[in-house]
């Protein structure tokens, strides 16, 4: 595919959009949400970056949906309209709502669906969300494909902007799903399945010095948040995408403590959060993909903040914000989570790792890969996680911010209960139950 949503600076979901807006809360926006995501199903949540001989995700999306039966609809509603593409009419250039429609639906085919269409919302065609002919072919169709770009768009296209009610249409694959369809989703399309509190944009150390605020923004590195969140199919944490390819861990412990969420699946490119039974009480998790998906739990997490000043959000301005008693985990391919237990179980075939190395964990003064650092390193806090899980001379390790105006510190630690797995009895590869404390200085 062209790769239309791969600049970090672009919206996607960590950028902003180009219109700051703050939504109220409607009263009736959230009942048949609720019952729906209370119901069947199963949600394909990938992080982003999800390569075309990803045969291992696209191959259960298609599986969920009927196998060589299934008939996958594809909505790129996210994306910008044709006319707002200066390469609409050019088939290996264009990054538009049609064409990365076309471009899905033949993958799709590609990787074994009988058929795959594009739904033909947009910007331009925001009426289709409630024409009864495209809600006809939505209801022909067995499993749903939700692409990458800017998730504002599709709160403006189906859940009726400010009024954050659905559309027919969305109503329609709420239904499907409720009934036991799935709905899989990538980078945008992923985090647009988010309950209350969407993450909208924002880097990770502008967010730990400034807070959280609701709205959306010009400024690319605020953190910033829809209360009314997304479409409301995933409501056990919050999600976010392109993790530690963009050094995010950082923005989304920020935003759960601010927003009162006490969990974060944090997503991995090219790597899926499988969901079975969103909602209900036999919700349950498992990760496909050549990365991971962290889970930050913030049950026992404690926030401090020193006097606020101002021009910040709900945090403090003067960096002395800071966040104890996370507990991370990181899973990866075959890993099974209940949320209820709030259990991780490795996969078969994975097995402890008792650490044999004596080496200390190498320094590390950007964890949250900072856009201003040119000499950083993506997956930068996932790599000193996996290193002190791999000594056995250290219980502890500091990482630190790459900005300095405050900086903050990363304590990691091996909590009483943490266990490093791994399949090849070497490398650390699924973790379970490091400690984290993130404190300005």
């Amino acid at each position: 595919m062209r790769t239309p949503f791969r600049s970090r600076r672009t919206v996607l979901t960590g950028g902003a959009a180009a219109l700051v807006l703050t939504l109220a809360i409607s009263p009736t926006a959230g009942a048949d949400t609720d019952h729906a995501s209370r119901q069947g199903g199963s949600l394909v949540l990938v992080g982003g970056g999800l390569k075309d001989d990803n045969t291992q995700v696209y191959g259960e999306i298609i599986e969920r949906a009927g196998g060589s039966r299934a008939r996958i609809g594809v909505i790129t509603a996210s994306s910008v309209p044709a006319r707002q593409d200066p390469y609409a009419d050019d088939p290996d250039r264009c990054s538009n709502s049609e064409c990365n429609g076309a471009y899905y639906s033949a993958l799709f085919k590609r990787h074994g669906a009988a058929d795959a269409q594009w739904i033909p919302i947009d910007l331009d065609h925001i009426a289709n969300a409630d024409s009864d002919a495209v809600v006809r072919q939505v209801n022909s169709m067995s499993g749903f494909f939700f692409g990458g770009g800017d998730q504002s768009r599709y709160l403006t296209t189906l859940l009726n902007g400010t009024a954050h009610t659905d559309s027919k249409v969305l109503a329609a694959i709420r239904s499907k799903l409720a009934a036991g369809g799935v709905v899989a989703g990538s980078s945008a399309g992923a985090q647009i399945a988010a309950g209350a509190d969407m993450v909208t944009g924002g880097e990770s150390y502008e967010g730990l010095r400034d807070g959280s605020s609701p709205g959306y923004f010009e400024d690319a590195t605020r953190l910033g948040y829809e209360p009314k969140g997304g479409f409301g199919f995933l409501r056990s944490g919050l999600i976010d995408t392109h993790t530690g390819a963009y050094g995010r861990e950082g923005r989304v412990m920020r935003l759960a403590a601010d927003t009162g969420h006490d969990r974060v699946y944090a997503l991995e490119e090219n790597t899926a959060l499988l969901v079975e039974h969103p909602g209900g009480p036999r919700e349950r998790v498992r990760v496909l993909g050549p990365r991971g998906v962290a889970v930050f739990d913030l049950r026992r997490a404690r926030a401090h903040e020193g006097p606020k000043a101002a021009g910040g959000g709900t945090g403090s301005k003067g960096g002395t914000w800071s966040l104890s008693g996370v507990r991370y985990d990181y899973l990866t391919d075959g890993d099974r989570y209940d949320p209820r237990l709030r259990l991780t179980l490795p996969a078969s075939g994975k097995r402890p790792l008792a650490p044999r190395s004596a080496t200390p964990v190498p320094a590390n003064t950007d964890v949250f890969y900072s856009v201003a650092n040119p000499a950083g390193v993506p997956y930068s806090f996932l790599t000193t996680a996996r290193a002190l899980a791999a000594t056995r001379a250290q219980r502890t390790a500091e990482a630190t911010t790459h900005e300095d105006g405050p900086r903050f510190t990363v304590t990691f630690a091996k909590a009483p209960g943490f266990s490093a797995w791994s399949g090849d009895g070497t490398t650390p590869q699924t973790l379970t139950g490091l400690s984290i404390r993130v404190a300005g200085r």
